[in-house]
């Protein structure tokens, strides 16, 4: 019998294959919401409808100002994958959902293991209605992360000033 993909690497791949139509210029996020075996919703991580992104561009104002990751996101042009693909799907077909996600690096294809939403971001995904999140960390290794976490972690969603 021949070996098979399990689910969770089968969304996982599609997630990847979503990042490649990411227009930042410092990491490709991509994300998909399934629910039931069907996918909901895709974004990946670029500019506004309309507005000029990051690749034709030529720069990032992050990377200009060497912004480390996770702070500063109000200079950053881009609209989250993950808020792209909330935003693309109705919110009662994302209740109980899972979001699939995976991160990688544009210069040379490998993939970001560790990454995770930003507060923003988790924020949203709990408002969604969406339960667990699960993050591609390599090929075949990724992380699944319960929603209600979140939620009873409180403090993780508040940031530094304690807000």
């Amino acid at each position: 019998m021949a070996d098979r993909i399990s689910k969770e690497n089968y969304y996982l791949d599609i997630a990847q294959t979503v990042a490649e139509r990411c227009t930042c210029l410092r990491r490709k996020f991509g994300a998909i919401i399934v629910k039931d075996d069907s996918i909901i919703a895709t974004g990946y991580n670029g500019a506004p409808r309309g507005r000029v992104n990051c690749i034709d561009r030529g720069s990032c104002i992050r990377e200009e100002l060497k912004i480390p990751r996770g702070e500063r996101y109000e200079l950053c042009r881009a609209v989250h994958a993950e808020a792209n693909a909330i935003i693309a799907a109705p919110r009662d077909q994302m209740l109980g959902s899972t979001l699939y996600m995976a991160c990688v690096n544009p210069k040379d294809g490998s993939l970001y293991a560790g990454t995770s939403s930003c507060m923003m971001c988790k924020r949203m995904i709990i408002n969604a209605g969406i339960e667990t999140v699960v993050v591609r960390d390599t090929p075949e290794e990724f992380r699944v992360i319960r929603v209600q976490d979140w939620i009873a972690d409180d403090d993780s969603l508040t940031g530094v000033f304690g807000y």
